[in-house]
């Protein structure tokens, strides 16, 4: 019976931060950042007859709480808000803090305390030696995945090490 015999080796490492994320606008503007300066030296690729960006964003979700207090300060009731953008987060955290109609059916009034929010988004990058790696970052921490190259790790490392909030 033949074997199965390995053709690369997939690597992946985390960065857990210091200090969590202040808020979703702070890591987003290291984000957009990324796209724009493209720190890493990434390079367009194409795909399906398409040229891609050498920098895109994947995926990216928000989720937070809105919760219901009555006049004792005792929780009566909690709205969970999941959104596939940060503008789509904000309305729609702004739309069920001023719904007063959902406020009286819970019988309390609406809080959004953000540092109770997660968030997280995927970049995807490909290389100039053909490589695609994910870097996923999320309120807590940093992951690069889907890389072989040590180098990829190493030039991240390094940018990444001249970002305060990264640290």
């Amino acid at each position: 019976m033949a074997d199965f015999v390995a053709k690369s080796t997939v690597k992946s490492a985390e960065r857990v931060l210091a200090a969590p994320f202040a808020s979703k606008d702070a890591m987003n503007t290291i984000i957009a950042g990324i796209i724009t300066d493209n720190p890493w030296n990434c390079t367009p690729y194409t795909s399906g007859g398409e040229t891609l960006a050498p920098v895109q964003k994947t995926s990216e979700y928000y989720t937070g709480k809105v919760v219901y207090e009555n006049t004792e300060g005792k929780q009566v009731g909690y709205v969970t808000v999941r959104a596939g953008s940060s503008g789509a987060f904000d309305t729609i955290t702004s739309t069920v803090l001023a719904n007063t109609a959902m406020a009286s059916a819970m019988g309390g009034t609406a809080s959004h305390d953000s540092s109770e929010d997660n968030f997280s988004v995927t970049l995807k990058c490909h290389t100039e030696t053909g490589e695609l790696f994910n870097i996923r970052f999320n309120r807590t921490g940093v992951m690069v995945s889907s890389y072989e190259a040590d180098s990829i790790l190493t030039t991240i490392e390094t940018w990444a090490d001249t970002i305060p909030a990264l640290a």
